[in-house]
Parts: structure tokens; sequence; C-alpha cells
């Protein structure tokens, strides 16, 4: 199952499937990184963009490692 919106910004509407989906994709996430391997093929060739109103160097540093596990460009 795919999820129906290409954004999370509450749980309200969210449907027991979607945050089913959500916690899957998490898993196997974590199982990725706690693999020992630095870089995977899930994301490569592709290009992510990330926008945040509030300057946060911790969540920026975290969305660009994740980026870069996954291959991203």
């Amino acid at each position: 199952m795919a999820l129906m919106r290409k954004d999370l910004l509450g749980l309200s509407g969210i449907t027991r499937p979607e945050i089913e989906e959500i916690l899957d994709t998490a898993f196997q996430m974590k199982k990725i990184l706690k693999s020992g391997s630095k870089k995977t093929p899930h994301l490569q060739g592709k290009s992510v963009v990330t926008l945040f109103y509030e300057n946060s160097t911790r969540t920026r540093v975290s969305f660009d490692l994740a980026c870069k596990y996954l291959s991203a460009a």
C-alpha cells in the first residue's frame, strides 16, 4: 500500500493502514542503518530537496545524512 498523501503535518484524518505503512517503512529504514553499510542504492540517481522554515542545524544535518546513506544526489 502506498500513502495517499505526500506530506504528514498531523495525525488528523490519517488512517490506521497509513500509520502502519509509516511504521513498517521506519522499521525497514532502521534495518538498513543497522546493517553496517554506509550507503544503499534506494535513492540512487534521485535528488532530494528540503525546506526548513526555522534554522535547525541538527534537523538539517539529520536529513543530509539520511540522503547520503540512501545514495541521493
